[in-house]
């Protein structure tokens, strides 16, 4: 078995440059970008926590950086994160168990409203806690 006639005939992977993307795989590939960024959030936390361990002065510095614009700024973005993060985890549960959810108009429908639902549901928890 030579191969080259058989070779020829086999079907190729699309490259990057031709495949389309659609918001499955772009949710995806956020659900892995959020799960790092959490774990610059979370160091940012400790060190809120550790502040307020140290001192009263330790911890009014560390509450000038969280109440400064980019501070309330990096807050929601980290809220985002984890929010995004938690929703396509539960979606990856569903689709893991009981295998619902798999066809591409149903996984783009739901990718779509974890995105908004993120987003949302991060600007309401900043607005119940006062940092609007």
């Amino acid at each position: 078995m030579s191969g080259t006639k058989r070779a020829a005939t086999r079907p190729l992977s699309p490259h990057i440059q031709i495949w389309r993307w659609h918001i499955s795989a772009l949710a995806s590939i956020t659900h892995r970008i959020t799960g790092g960024a959490l774990y610059v959030g979370t160091f940012l936390i400790a060190a809120w926590l550790v502040a307020l361990a140290i001192s009263p002065d330790a911890y009014a510095a560390m509450e000038g950086i969280i109440t400064s614009i980019p501070g309330k700024i990096v807050l929601f973005l980290w809220a985002v994160a984890t929010l995004f993060h938690l929703y396509n985890g539960i979606r990856h549960l569903i689709w893991d168990g009981p295998g619902i959810g798999f066809s591409p108009k149903v996984a783009s429908q739901v990718s779509t409203f974890i995105y908004v639902l993120a987003i949302l549901s991060a600007a309401a928890l900043m607005f119940a806690a006062g940092a609007v």
